[in-house]
């Protein structure tokens, strides 16, 4: 068995360290181009219509266009540990509406070593206004020196 060591930094990288937050307001034209480029022609994504008789009332965003904006702060903080065989476990919470202020961030809760190189835990949450609708953790490699 491997040991595994809990650090508190690790090169330029700290508990606690806060990913770069961004703040993106999600409109129709943006869900209407996620639904094209992922084939989820779901109506309760791009028909008004339809969507106004569903319980949320209106469409919604496709909770996989939410979760890229969690990809994008992981791939602005740190590219290569995250393209590179980053691990993601979230829960999508709430929906998205278009017109809506989704704020993602993100905060480092944890640094290890392992055998096979440093990696990073971090915490992540994307809100719309007060609600929480994305939530969960990242595990993203910070060295690349341990065994492949």
């Amino acid at each position: 068995m491997t040991a595994i060591k809990e650090l508190q930094s690790y090169k330029n990288f700290s508990v606690g360290d806060r990913l770069p937050e961004i703040n993106i307001i999600v409109d129709q034209n943006m869900v209407d181009a996620y639904a094209d480029a992922s084939g989820d022609t779901n109506p309760l994504h791009i028909d008004p219509k339809f969507a106004k008789t569903t319980f949320f009332g209106r469409t919604i965003a496709h909770g996989l266009l939410t979760l890229a904006f969690v990809s994008r702060i992981l791939s602005g903080w740190n590219w290569q540990g995250w393209a590179y065989g980053g691990e993601l476990n979230v829960a999508f919470l709430g929906p998205v509406y278009p017109g809506d202020e989704v704020i993602t961030t993100g905060e480092i809760e944890l640094i290890e070593q392992r055998e096979e190189g440093v990696f990073s835990h971090c915490k992540l949450v994307c809100y719309s206004g007060d609600r929480v609708v994305v939530k969960g953790t990242a595990v993203c490699k910070v060295d690349n020196t341990g065994k492949k």
